[in-house]
């Protein structure tokens, strides 16, 4: 007689119900009856009936349909259900309550990584929806596509995939539900829907009627099939969407992705924890480094862009091949995913959410910049343990790599050979390029995000630096210069056109051989203005200094000393349109001075102009 009822739906041996609110079940089923009738359940735990599961009225049968809800049973389990309809009956054993969810993406989600020598203990509350629609305690690899009942996951392989050797096949997701089980004592469940390769067009949520033929169908249609409703996604693909044409449309993709999945789950709040794409070796990677950067920085900012959505950091795992994440590190990434999630669904009494850039400062330091990235959610201090390693500044000039970077704390000081006028114009990188090595953690051993391009300070109307002068010969009775006035015939003075190969204009071979002796020398330029504008010079110096715009002194300095810094001055101005002279004299300070720092700045801009970018800015012309 038990043949007479055949569930398809919401109820199967081994399987996680999951929860509702009130941490009881509300798992809606359905499927084939002979017979017609009222639906009784029986439910027991331990070979006791629950409490009010004795022949408990749950659905009806009728015209060779059954359908109906198993409503208020407890998390926990294991439980073993009669159903009954007439002298018809069905067994389904070894039932649990707790919570189950969608495993999605392409192949670091699928598990490529290889079983490491420890391996993750089993749990027997922690159970899979493998995909050949069985649910079982949960082993790695839980996604055997070699069982699938999909035939999109036979389709994109080109044929039923190969079963693959005992080694292989670690991913997060059983590392996850371990992670989960321990922190909220309540069962796990996973259903499996990852597949490697695959792009978010392969996702594509307008061919969800196509079930088993499309990989999003495919997701839905297991989901349906295990009662509509789960906890949330684990979400890891991206990899397959860096590249130049695919990158730009990633950020409105995932949008789709996921309000379609939740509107599918009936759930419009459906907590999505996904992983920051890693890193790729150029054997495994022909598309620009760029793109790949531009998918993990749209990744980093999902956050604000899709409500109840956080992203976990994967840079600092280990890899098994030039693009999968090893087995030993899935361990790492799923209690990661299982941290955030958690917080994600309980806030802050939870935990800490995973790690974020909080801000970008500049400060200087001996004439250089010094970036400071402030890092928010961090666990105690930041560490590393070796040298502080993966970040790079990006400037007109090109990459610059820190020669220092320091851990503070929430803080990281990020020392490069960039001025704090030249930094107004750079980017700040964290995982800059295909395969960097990234080494920063906190204390819960929880990584920084990859980030870049980030502007490392407000973008200024800068020209480039002045490096063609005239430099007239060396003067006598320099000092502090505070009797010196403007030359009123700067030709009598030895002037000669000069193009200095740095920033730096300078003069120390030629001071040098003064052998002390106390002078000045005057550097000179010409620039013209299309229109009225509001400058300033910037002026760096490394002895007694005066400046003239047009005859005018505008700065004199008489303690300049070691050492230059390109933005020690700035000294503002109003220039008429049409042409201009500044004239900067420089006391040698008995030798110690060397130079000079040149170069214009447009300010007092206004709105529009700023609204338009200060690369749309008109500048000064520099003449010589």
């Amino acid at each position: 007689m038990a043949k007479l009822i055949q569930l398809q739906v919401g109820l199967f041996d081994h399987m996680v119900l999951q929860r509702n609110p009130r941490n009881l079940s509300q798992a809606r089923f359905a499927g084939q009856c002979a017979v017609s009738g009222p639906v009784l359940a029986t439910v027991r735990h331990r070979k006791t009936v629950v409490h009010g599961f004795a022949r408990l009225p749950v659905g009806v049968a009728a015209r060779g349909r059954l359908s109906g809800c198993l409503a208020g049973l407890p998390v926990g389990g294991p439980y073993e259900l009669t159903l009954t309809v007439g002298e018809a009956t069905c067994v389904v054993r070894d039932l649990l309550v707790g919570d189950v969810w969608l495993l999605g993406g392409q192949s670091n989600m699928q598990g490529c990584g290889l079983l490491p020598r420890q391996r993750l203990g089993v749990d027997p509350q922690v159970r899979a929806f493998y995909m050949d629609d069985r649910w079982d305690v949960a082993r790695d690899p839980v996604h055997n596509m070699w069982s699938c009942v999909d035939n999109v996951h036979v389709a994109l392989s080109g044929g039923r995939p190969v079963k693959p050797t005992a080694d292989f096949g670690v991913s997060p997701g059983p590392a996850f539900a371990v992670e989960m089980r321990r922190l909220t004592g309540v069962p796990q469940g996973m259903i499996a829907c990852a597949h490697g390769g695959t792009t978010m067009t392969q996702w594509d949520p307008q061919r969800r009627d196509e079930q088993g033929q499309s990989l999003y169908g495919a997701m839905v249609r297991r989901l349906r099939k295990n009662g509509g409703r789960v906890a949330g996604l684990l979400w890891y693909q991206g990899e397959s969407e860096a590249r130049v044409a695919d990158a730009p449309l990633y950020t409105e993709r995932m949008q789709q992705l996921v309000a379609a999945l939740r509107r599918d789950a009936k759930d419009r709040k459906l907590p999505v924890a996904m992983v920051q794409i890693s890193r790729v070796t150029g054997a495994w990677w022909g598309e620009p480094a760029t793109a790949w950067n531009a998918i993990q920085e749209q990744q980093r900012l999902l956050p604000a862009a899709i409500r109840n959505l956080t992203l976990v950091p994967a840079i600092d795992l280990s890899l098994d091949d030039g693009i999968h994440i090893a087995g030993k590190s899935h361990y790492v990434l799923g209690k990661r995913l299982a941290q955030a999630m958690q917080v994600l669904r309980a806030g802050r009494r939870a935990g800490l959410p995973p790690i974020t850039l909080k801000g970008i400062t500049v400060e200087k330091s001996r004439g250089m910049a010094v970036v400071v990235a402030e890092f928010a959610h961090v666990a105690g201090r930041l560490r590393a343990g070796s040298r502080p390693s993966g970040f790079v500044l990006v400037t007109d000039k090109g990459v610059m790599q820190p020669f220092d970077v320091v851990l503070d704390g929430e803080r990281v000081r990020i020392r490069c050979e960039v001025t704090t006028a030249d930094v107004a114009t750079a980017a700040l990188h964290y995982g800059y390029g295909l395969a960097p090595y990234c080494n920063i953690v906190d204390e819960d051993a929880r990584s920084l995000p990859v980030f870049g391009p980030v502007a490392v300070g407000k973008p200024r109307a800068l020209t480039p630096p002045i490096q063609q002068l005239r430099v007239s010969a060396f003067q006598s009775a320099a000092g502090k210069l505070d009797t010196l006035a403007c030359p009123a015939r700067l030709e009598s003075l030895g002037m000669a056109s000069r193009t200095f190969t740095e920033p730096f204009c300078n003069l120390h071979p030629e001071i040098a051989q003064l052998g002390g002796q106390d002078a000045v020398v005057y550097y000179a330029c010409r620039f013209t203005c299309a229109e009225a504008m509001r400058l300033a010079v910037i002026l760096g110096y490394d002895g007694p200094v005066k400046l003239w715009v047009d005859g005018k002194l505008r700065l004199h300095v008489p303690l300049g000393t070691n050492p230059a810094e390109a933005d020690k001055n700035s000294v503002p101005f109003a220039a008429a349109a049409g042409k201009h002279e500044l004239i900067v004299a420089l006391g040698t300070n008995h030798g110690a001075a060397w130079g000079i720092f040149l170069r214009l700045e447009r300010i007092g801009l206004s709105r529009s102009a700023q609204a338009k970018g200060v690369s749309q800015v008109r500048l000064p012309e520099i003449l010589g």
